[in-house]
């Protein structure tokens, strides 16, 4: 008997993306959907391709309805995918087989391919990026205790080969929504744990240096500059946007 493979995903406003990241799973079992709250069509775009929809409240720490749609899943694994992510004929064929065969491990790592506007970067840390996405059923978990938390898996891990594709960043109005985005969550969560953001500056020199010297970001070109730029302001942004929230809080 063939194993069974859910997938599993997560959005608020991303019907554009949505719509292809579904079709590239189509072949899967079982599509779950959690929608956060979104005012486009993403719930009308999941439901033409036959996932099954549930409500969540947009939290403030993703991983929190991130594990809700895991635990809705009923298939043998479970494929974790953002709704900028689409998973390539190739890979589609090694996570079939993989999930067919008797291996020992209980989860495994998929390479993604970073796009910044329509580019694909091959240098500056942005490749091969290896996400532990495709996971058995009850062998994987998220914490839920902060923003930038990976999924805990109990037993081994492998590496498939093939890639998926990640669509960072598609314009200039997509960057400025996600700088806003991450700053905002990031400042929630460092004052909610009472963690100040100290050395902000230093820091992002520090990964701009490394990105694109060190891991030679500077080959990709422009845009790889541009790329190991916004690493540098999103964290000014987001000691910025922590100041403010925490100016506020004290004037309540």
């Amino acid at each position: 008997m063939s194993a069974k493979l859910s997938v599993s995903i997560i959005g608020y406003n991303e019907e554009r993306f949505l719509e292809k990241c579904l079709q590239s799973v189509k072949w899967a079992d079982e599509i779950i959907y959690v929608d956060c709250g979104s005012s486009d069509g993403s719930i009308a775009a999941a439901e033409r391709h036959n996932a099954k929809v549930f409500r969540r409240q947009n939290d403030f720490n993703i991983n929190v309805n991130k594990q809700f749609g895991i635990d809705q899943c009923s298939g043998d694994w479970i494929l974790y995918l953002d709704p900028d992510e689409t998973v390539w004929p190739h890979l589609k064929e090694e996570i079939c087989a993989v999930i067919n065969s008797q291996t020992p491990f209980s989860a495994f790592y998929i390479p993604r391919k970073n796009f910044y506007f329509g580019e694909w970067l091959k240098h500056g840390g942005k490749y091969p990026d290896a996400q532990l996405r495709l996971f058995r059923r009850g062998k994987g978990k998220f914490p839920c205790v902060n923003i930038h938390e990976k999924l805990e898996i109990e037993g081994e891990s492998g590496r498939l080969k093939n890639d998926m594709r990640h669509d960072v960043i598609e314009n200039t109005d997509w960057m400025l929504d996600k700088i806003k985005s991450y700053s905002l969550r990031k400042s929630r969560q460092s004052l909610r744990l009472n963690r100040p953001p100290r050395g902000f500056l230093l820091k992002g020199l520090r990964r701009f240096f490394s990105n694109y010297f060190l891991k030679a970001g500077f080959l990709d070109g422009k845009t790889g500059f541009i790329v190991a730029s916004l690493d540098f302001f999103n964290e000014m942004v987001f000691w910025l946007k922590y100041r403010e929230l925490k100016n506020n809080d004290g004037k309540n």
